[in-house]
């Protein structure tokens, strides 16, 4: 037999050189140490201009922060806020239950007012109810092209306040409408047929399960809705309603002060906008806590989670 074996044996591999150790070389960013050096220095002026411009008058801001008229005007500002975002959202889940209802007419209704009331800005939506009487002489209740029960003049309804009231929950409905009907559609459709064999109505359903699932989705919307409408209760100066804005207007305009008054205002509005994105914050997480699953302990499958 022939030997197959090889008579000589190849040589061995040359052993690869050990890997270097490599250090990352850092990227340099130059332009984000001057962006941040220019964004310091303007951050500088502008607090030594509000700190030692001898015309910003903080002695004068002080006297007037506190003072009987700007707290007055200060809680005109909040009930404004508070009643025209409750009319604003009632108002604003009827409309969402009948823009999403199969009545066609419930349907055509709830379009057209969110269509008229987001389109007209809520300037022109005061003025024009300040000056209903012009257009209806007198309001009356009654059944329609039929006998009257009640009337009353115009004049004596509109006063600056309700129509601040009817210009500012009017808009508020009308977005508040469209974000409601969003969390309630974001609800999957097998919570009503859950809550249908279980024999609930559609009202019941929408009272007891997507509304509150609804409620989670809504809060942080509604919160900045809450704050915008803060802001823009400074319209109803132009009805002479003396809120916040309008109190200062009135102070400055018989001490000639105004940039100090302009600071009051504005210090107000700040301390409000973060009182209520605090309390966003905490119903948003307190809202939330109800998703978060929690530990069941107890029992052999002391893992287990519970919803």
């Amino acid at each position: 037999m022939t030997d197959m074996t090889p008579t000589h044996s190849l040589p061995p591999f040359p052993a690869s050189p050990a890997p270097e150790l490599t250090r990352p070389i850092p990227r340099r960013h130059p332009w984000r140490w001057v962006g941040g050096a220019v964004l310091i220095l303007c951050a500088a002026s502008f607090l030594r201009l509000l700190i030692f411009s001898e015309n910003m008058q903080w002695n004068v801001v002080a006297d007037y922060l506190f003072d009987h008229e700007i707290l007055w005007g200060l809680v005109r500002t909040l009930v404004l806020t508070g009643l025209a975002m409750a009319i604003g959202i009632i108002v604003g889940v009827l409309l969402a239950i009948m823009r999403l209802s199969d009545n066609l007419v419930f349907q055509a209704a709830s379009w057209g007012w969110i269509w008229f009331f987001r389109g007209v800005p809520p300037l022109v939506q005061l003025i024009f109810w300040y000056n209903l009487a012009l257009l209806i002489p007198r309001v009356s209740l009654g059944i329609p092209f039929g006998p009257e029960f009640a009337s009353w003049d115009t004049n004596i309804l509109i006063t600056p306040f309700s129509a601040a009231i009817l210009g500012l929950s009017f808009t508020e409905s009308a977005y508040a409408a469209e974000m409601i009907r969003a969390g309630i559609q974001a609800i999957p459709s097998g919570q009503l047929e859950a809550a249908a064999s279980l024999g609930m109505t559609r009202p019941q359903a929408l009272r007891r399960i997507i509304l509150p699932q609804a409620l989670r989705i809504l809060v942080p919307p509604i919160g900045n809705d809450t704050i915008s409408m803060l802001k823009f209760t400074s319209l109803v100066s132009v009805l002479a309603l003396p809120d916040l804005l309008y109190s200062a207007q009135m102070i400055y305009s018989r001490t000639y002060q105004t940039i100090p008054l302009l600071i009051v205002v504005t210090l107000w509005y700040l301390v409000l906008t973060t009182v209520l994105t605090l309390l966003e914050h905490r119903i948003e997480h307190a809202v939330a806590i109800g998703r978060r699953p929690r530990l069941k302990t107890g029992g052999p499958r002391w893992w287990r989670l519970r919803s």
